[in-house]
């Protein structure tokens, strides 16, 4: 089992940059597929970046594809998106996902734990 919890999420203008984390508890970190998820007032959860649990391997949502770049440390226990020209409707809470496996995708019923979420608003 793993724990997550996401930081760094906070208000930024537009066009500005921001990165969240995600700390992962255990000392399995490395076994997980990770991921983030957004979820917008009134919207579905959708996918945003996943990484293979070796980190050799990604994959965007199309809608931050040149702007979001998603990392992890599996020393540190530690997801990262770090997230560039940021726009108004990027506005979200912000989650992080692991599944146990060597890869994961978009589909957020394939994810096995999730964090609590943290708060990415960005103004116009």
């Amino acid at each position: 089992q793993v724990q997550l919890v996401e930081s760094g999420g906070g208000l930024v203008q537009t066009g500005g940059s921001l990165r969240i984390s995600c700390a992962a508890s255990g000392r399995t970190f490395s076994s997980y597929a990770m991921g983030w998820f957004r979820q917008a007032p009134g919207k579905e959860r959708e996918f945003v970046a996943a990484i293979s649990r070796s980190g050799g391997g990604t994959s965007y949502a199309d809608s931050v594809k040149g702007r979001f770049t998603i990392s992890r440390d599996n020393a540190k226990n530690a997801l990262y998106l770090q997230m560039n020209s940021l726009k108004p409707e990027d506005t979200a809470v912000y989650y992080c996902a692991a599944r146990r496996a060597a890869w994961s995708g978009s589909n957020r019923r394939e994810y096995d734990y999730w964090g609590q979420g943290t708060q990415v608003t960005v103004s116009s």
